[in-house]
């Protein structure tokens, strides 16, 4: 799933409309609220319990479901948990006082966006809604790009070669400590899905497995992600706000590409680690977690820590069990086998039959040195597969898509640049360019182009791109 740091912190300009069902057994609240959304510009329908609501759901879909925390019946919590288990795809707001926020924690625990408390007015419930709502938005644009369905899924590790199968025992073993894990390798190789294969073979795989991307947020940002912030804490707060630890307590969080998290906030994080405590972003109340922690880098953490980038004794904190994934050149008997697994995913969401290769073709893949790893072979095979006429797919298919032919030592694409062309542009061109010949592996464009991933990332929203590093369809 897209990660919820970027849908409700960012200022989105945008503000999409859609279908909201507001549950509350308060007939002057719930027609309140229902007014104020469709005065936003929402389709509104209204359930004066969890019950009804649920009878709903089973005929109807909505955007997001503004449910109240305190009903007679089935509370708002209880509701929830509910909708999550019978998967109904929306997202989730709970209404609730503020001795009820402990509740509110649980929610977000299980599947919901957020939470609002009363007294609030008109402007905070639009806004809220509008965010839940281009986050449903986004799930759906990575689900089209991906041919995910947006709801969890079982992790699983393609591959019989010698590396994976250690790798696998590994996590059997790793899997059901409470060790600290380090998770390295290459961009695109899959560290993701070893994390959460982690988590799925831990004690705590029935309780959440809470993810921040974080190369995507400020400094600043990144605090409150993590640890939350109380109303007023800095300019934007408008509300208290539950991070991502506390979200995580009793399961399991992962800090994806933890390298860029700024070095005053390690130290903040180092804390963590030691103590399982924190305060919130402008409090001094001590909050206490019982969470395990997943972290993931591309980079060498040793040279970090050498050149000055990374505390040392974070990364001794975060290397109690250290775990590298192979690049796919270093288990290329895995790659028949890959390429099958995603010529079948693809089949299944394209409803046609799976493409196959020529021999040829597949010789060229198993010599290709796969720079962009397992990331830039689905990719491949993706583009083949929608692209392809005859069912069959050709080395000549290929070779054009590659960045570089199979052993010539990458040789660059040439980017035809117009006379005449803005230098907004021409700048335009060569990050897409650039993009295309990594495979879409935002952090080797970035270092190929000699800029920050976030600067990068920020340019691809300018133009379009889905916000996250494991999508790079446009968005909308």
């Amino acid at each position: 799933m897209i990660d919820k740091a970027e849908t409700y912190i960012e200022r989105e300009t945008e503000k999409p409309a859609g279908s909201v069902l507001v549950v509350d057994d308060h007939r002057t609240a719930r027609e309140s609220m229902a007014e104020t959304l469709k005065q936003a510009g929402h389709e509104v329908s209204c359930c004066s319990s969890a019950a009804e609501a649920l009878n709903v759901l089973q005929r109807e879909q909505f955007d997001c479901i503004v449910t109240d925390f305190k009903m007679p019946g089935m509370n708002g919590v209880d509701f929830i948990i509910q909708h999550e288990r019978k998967q109904y795809g929306s997202q989730m707001v709970m209404v609730t006082a503020h001795a009820t926020v402990s509740s509110a924690v649980k929610a977000m625990r299980h599947g919901a966006f957020d939470y609002i408390e009363k007294p609030f007015d008109a402007e905070q419930l639009e806004t809220l809604v509008y965010r839940a709502i281009r986050h449903r938005q986004l799930v759906s644009e990575e689900a089209s790009a991906t041919g995910r369905s947006g709801r969890p899924q079982e992790a699983v590790m393609v591959g019989s070669s010698r590396p994976m199968e250690l790798l696998r025992q590994r996590i059997a073993q790793i899997g059901p400590t409470p060790e600290t894990v380090l998770i390295t390798g290459e961009s695109g190789t899959g560290k993701e899905l070893v994390a959460r294969s982690i988590h799925a073979a831990s004690n705590r795989a029935a309780a959440s497995l809470v993810s921040l991307n974080c190369p995507v947020l400020s400094a600043q940002l990144m605090e409150s992600e993590l640890f939350g912030h109380e109303r007023g804490a800095f300019t934007g707060a408008d509300g208290s706000r539950i991070g991502r630890f506390e979200m995580a307590h009793e399961g399991t969080i992962l800090l994806d590409e933890v390298t860029e998290i700024d070095l005053p906030l390690q130290a903040k994080l180092l804390r963590v680690l030691q103590e399982k405590s924190f305060e919130k972003v402008g409090s001094s109340e001590t909050v206490h977690v019982d969470v395990r922690v997943l972290a993931t880098t591309n980079r060498d953490l040793e040279t970090e820590v050498a050149e000055g980038r990374f505390r040392e004794d974070l990364y001794y904190r975060l290397a109690v069990v250290p775990l590298s994934v192979p690049p796919l050149r270093d288990r290329r008997d895995d790659i028949p086998e890959l390429t099958e697994h995603f010529f079948a995913r693809c089949a299944q969401r394209l409803d046609r039959e799976p493409c196959t290769l020529e021999p040829a073709a597949e010789q060229m893949l198993m010599e290709y040195n796969w720079p962009g790893n397992v990331r830039e072979l689905e990719n491949i095979v993706t583009r083949a597969s929608v692209l392809n006429v005859d069912g069959q797919i050709k080395a000549g298919d290929l070779r054009r898509w590659l960045m570089s032919q199979a052993g010539d030592g990458g040789a660059a694409t040439e980017v035809e640049v117009p006379v005449g062309l803005s230098l907004q542009e021409m700048e335009r061109k060569l990050i897409e360019a650039t993009l295309e010949q990594c495979g879409g592996h935002r952090a080797k464009t970035a270092q190929a182009l000699g800029i920050g991933v976030r600067t990068l990332s920020g340019k691809l929203r300018q133009y379009g791109y889905a916000p996250r590093e494991r999508s790079f369809s446009k968005a909308g």
